[in-house]
């Protein structure tokens, strides 16, 4: 059985690079997520606004392709996305005037924890904080936006559902090196690599 360790926190914040040098450090293999070739491959924007019933739907569908590499995936292994962010950007977008039906939300939900108790081991939460680079097909360039999706996923992170630990990582860790210290120290605590 497969066990993760997963990197979550808004778009920009390093996810990808520093799971990629994590993996590179250790035994772990890296399993990269591929939400925007998911968004590509349906004609959408992540960075665009998208109603309801197209959000839910996408969202399904990344949360499928993320179930599939992380299920063959052998052992212990680090990824740069989570569940947890996957609920997030589906609620960030629902404002008080939205259309939403609930059931349907919820059960994504629900699903997510699912999904997030069956494949990992720990979760460890990337602030906002280093500078903000512009990538194509990635989610919009607002701080604001960033700090509102970092909010969510902090909300979703303190969930009963949820089953594993949760680390948060300070904002203010910027440099690689430390942040890759940060993690090595978090693992051995947690007692995930022997």
């Amino acid at each position: 059985m497969a066990e993760g360790i997963g990197l979550f926190g808004s778009h920009r914040t390093g996810k990808t690079t520093l799971a990629r040098e994590i993996a590179g450090k250790t035994a772990m293999d890296f399993v990269r997520t591929s939400t925007s070739e998911v968004f590509a491959r349906n004609g959408l924007d992540p960075a665009e606004h998208l109603d309801f019933h197209s959000r839910i739907r996408i969202q399904h569908e990344v949360l499928e392709e993320a179930e599939k590499v992380w299920g063959v995936a052998r052992g212990l292994f680090v990824t740069d996305r989570t569940p947890i962010d996957m609920m997030a950007y589906t609620m960030v977008d629902i404002g008080g005037t939205s259309y939403v039906e609930f059931s349907e939300l919820k059960k994504y939900i629900d699903r997510c924890y699912n999904v997030t108790n069956r494949f990992f081991s720990c979760l460890l939460f990337l602030e906002p904080g280093i500078p903000i680079v512009y990538e194509k097909g990635k989610a919009a360039l607002n701080r604001s936006y960033i700090e509102h999706l970092s909010v969510l996923m902090k909300g979703f992170s303190l969930d009963g559902r949820l089953k594993c630990p949760v680390r948060m990582m300070p904002g203010e860790l910027l440099p690689l090196e430390e942040r890759l210290a940060w993690v090595e120290k978090s693992i051995h605590e947690l007692h995930i690599m022997s």
